[in-house]
Parts: C-alpha cells; sequence; structure tokens
C-alpha cells in the first residue's frame, strides 16, 4: 500500500522540458530524479535527491511532500509528519501532505490528530479522493467510530459503482458497526435476550438450525415476552 500510495502522491515540477549538460544540476532535474528513485523503490537515492533540492534553494511545498513520502516508506514517520507539515505551512491548500501526514500519525498511534488530518484532506477534494477517503475510513474505525466509517465507505461505492472493491469494503464496514453494537450491547447488559437473538439468528443463517433453537430458547428464557422469538422457533419446527 505505501508504494501504491506513493506513486500517487509524486508530484513533478510542471511543463515539459529539454533535458542539457547545463541543467543536470538544477533544482528541478534533481528532483526528478529524486521521482524515478522513489518510483522505483531506491528511497536513499530519493532521500538524498529531495534533501539536495531544498538545499538548493527549492523549499517547493511538493519537494517536502515528496520526502515524507520517503520518510513514511522508511518508517521514520516523525520526520514524515515534520515534512508534511512544512509542506502545508508553504501551502495550506495542497491535500496531499495532508494525506500522507494521517497515515504517518496513525502509525505513531496518534489516531485522534490523525482523523483531524484526513478530515481536512478530504475538504480539500484531492485527485487521490478515493485514497483520502479509504484513509479516514480507517482512522474512524481505529478511533472507534464504525458510523463514521461507513459515511466514507459509502462515499467510496458512490465515486466507483462498479468495483467490488468498494462494495466489500461498505459491508466488512456495517459487519464491524454491527459487531461494535454487540460488544455494547453485552457491556450493558451482558445476559440480554437480543444477544442470544442475534446469535441464533446467524446460527440460522449458516444452516445450523439445531443451535439457532437452542440460542432462540436461551432468548426466550432471558425474556419471554419477545413475540418474534417464539415466531423464529416455530418457523424452525416447521421446516
Amino acid at each position: 500500500m505505501a508504494a501504491w500510495r506513493a506513486l500517487f502522491l509524486v508530484v513533478l515540477f510542471p511543463g515539459p522540458r529539454v533535458a542539457s549538460a547545463q541543467d543536470a544540476a538544477t533544482p528541478q532535474a534533481t528532483f526528478e530524479r529524486g521521482v524515478e528513485s522513489l518510483k522505483a523503490g531506491r528511497l536513499e537515492e530519493a532521500e538524498t535527491a529531495f534533501r539536495l533540492v531544498l538545499q538548493q534553494g527549492g523549499h517547493e511545498p511538493y519537494v517536502h511532500n515528496n520526502l515524507a513520502i520517503v520518510y513514511q516508506q522508511q518508517g521514520r514517520h516523525r520526520e514524515a509528519v515534520a515534512e508534511c507539515r512544512e509542506a502545508i505551512r508553504l501551502d495550506a491548500a495542497y491535500p496531499a501532505p495532508r494525506l500522507v501526514m494521517g497515515g504517518s500519525l496513525l502509525a505513531l498511534g496518534r489516531v485522534a490528530e490523525a482523523v483531524t488530518t484526513l478530515e481536512a484532506a478530504v475538504k480539500l477534494r484531492p485527485k487521490e479522493e478515493r485514497l483520502a477517503r479509504e484513509q479516514l475510513a480507517r482512522a474512524y474505525e481505529r478511533a472507534g467510530r464504525p458510523s463514521a466509517a461507513i459515511e466514507q465507505y459509502r462515499a467510496i461505492r458512490d465515486l466507483s459503482p462498479g468495483d467490488p472493491e468498494a462494495a466489500y469494503q461498505l459491508g466488512r464496514a456495517y459487519l464491524r458497526l454491527s459487531e461494535w453494537a454487540m460488544q455494547r450491547l453485552r457491556d450493558t447488559d451482558p445476559g440480554s435476550a437480543r444477544i442470544y437473538q442475534a446469535l441464533a439468528h446467524n446460527y440460522r443463517v449458516q444452516g445450523r438450525p439445531d443451535l439457532a433453537v437452542r440460542a432462540f430458547e436461551r432468548a426466550a428464557q432471558a425474556d419471554p415476552k419477545l413475540p418474534e422469538i417464539h415466531l423464529a422457533l416455530a418457523q424452525i419446527h416447521a421446516e
């Protein structure tokens, strides 16, 4: 995922150019060599090139952003965050460093900061909108906010309505929300009839009627007044 992310976030200097002996050592040429090294996975070469650009006076936000990508891929997340902050300072409307910084903040366990950073990235509507929303959804999941994660996966599904992966991720998010809700129920009322009812429903869907009956019976013992439990038992016995 990290390498794939880099290919999307690497930024080139705009406009065509014709290489010559004179410009072989210019900040632009050095930057482009860094980009090629980054794409090829030669991270030390890329770091050297981007740092040289900065030494040559090329303090542009995209140079700091690409250096941050190098640091992120090397696992140097604190340094990546620092470079991203400098890129944002130079251009607050540039979404890419917020996206990179969000990933590094998550890696550092600074989940609340990652959520705030990635929310800002999504609001800036980057070209990598799907990637930004995927990162934000993961941050919400880490923060224990499954409903917010679902909103992002729904947006991703809308961006790519024919993509089975988008549909899968949305379904997985709903499953996690269900698991989260059931855990909250267990914490609140460990003997709730609804816990056994949900378990029985899962057994029934899996084609395991004997286990479903046992779970429904335990649900009925916990709360005899729930009519749908008795209806489900009757349906199973009639099948």
